[in-house]
């Protein structure tokens, strides 16, 4: 027989805690109040879920039905920020363009004005070479108007004088003598041979970069370059070095318009300078040799 537990050992068996009575119910509506209670929950949970979806899809369809908009937006804004980048750029390249010209510039613009340029030839006082160049300022059917340097034919405004030529390319012509201005160093020629184009004429400004045109060279004429220094009623000072065949030569822009007359004698403040030349403005042609429009955009005949 065994022996029967004392005293203290059963109440230390009914004081142990019972703590699967508390968590877990003992009857049916216990089990299924727990099954009840976490449906809801997850239910809820579930519906907090769905809510958050159809929020964040809501957004995703309000956000594509502006997509084209917001892309045609963002393009105008970078074509807005290229077009001022490349304004900013040609802006700090001018400085530089008007400070010298690649080769194919120079050959381009004497393709443009040698058509309208002639080689002048003829004798000074002593009966030794004398040359320039004239170009054209009116042309009609039958003869066309040179516009050359008065020193290049001084000797030929005296009677009896020598020959005047004009020559572009293999054809030379015998120019005839119109009229001239000494003061501003220029002398109108004729030619006769019509039809000839005549260059546009423009104003220039200070820092811009100007060339004269030759009638002589291996491609029609030759051209040098160089800058405005001032622009006044005297006319345009600059710096291109001009060698006795420029003599008369346009003074034109980068666009091969008509800014002066180059000129190697013209020294409208009485003394002649090293570096610096000036040429007549091209408007001061209409004062005593061109009858021109009130713009002076051209010649439309000739005066004397």
């Amino acid at each position: 027989m065994s022996p029967e537990a004392s005293p203290p050992q059963r109440r230390a068996r009914r004081q142990a805690p019972d703590w699967q009575g508390r968590l877990l119910p003992r009857s049916v509506l216990g089990i299924s109040a727990l099954i009840l209670a976490a449906s809801l929950g997850a239910a809820f949970s579930g519906a907090i879920l769905y809510a958050y979806y159809a929020y964040r899809l809501d957004r995703g369809v309000e956000y594509a039905s502006t997509f084209d908009e917001r892309l045609d937006t963002a393009l105008q804004i970078i074509d807005e920020e290229q077009r001022q980048a490349m304004a900013a750029v040609r802006a700090e390249l001018e400085p530089l363009q008007r400070l010298g010209a690649t080769g194919d510039t120079l050959e381009q613009l004497v393709e443009r004005v040698a058509p309208s340029t002639f080689f002048v030839s003829t004798l000074d006082e002593a009966g030794a070479p004398s040359v320039g160049t004239g170009f054209v300022v009116f042309s009609d059917a039958e003869q066309s108007f040179l516009l050359t340097s008065f020193a290049t034919v001084r000797a030929a405004t005296r009677s009896p004088g020598p020959e005047v030529r004009a020559r572009q390319g293999t054809e030379e012509l015998v120019a005839d003598l119109v009229s001239w201005e000494e003061g501003r160093d220029l002398a109108l020629l004729s030619i006769p041979r019509g039809g000839v184009e005549r260059l546009a004429w423009a104003q220039t400004r200070t820092g811009e970069r100007v060339f004269s045109v030759s009638g002589l060279g291996a491609a029609g004429g030759s051209a040098s370059q160089g800058l405005v220094g001032d622009v006044s009623a005297t006319g345009i000072q600059h710096d291109t070095p001009l060698g006795m065949q420029f003599q008369g030569a346009p003074l034109v822009n980068a666009s091969g318009e008509v800014v002066g007359v180059s000129s190697r004698a013209y020294a409208p403040l009485g003394f002649a300078t090293d570096a610096v030349t000036f040429a007549p403005v091209i408007g001061d042609a209409c004062n005593e040799l061109l009858v021109c429009p009130d713009n002076r955009g051209g010649a439309e005949g000739i005066g004397g």
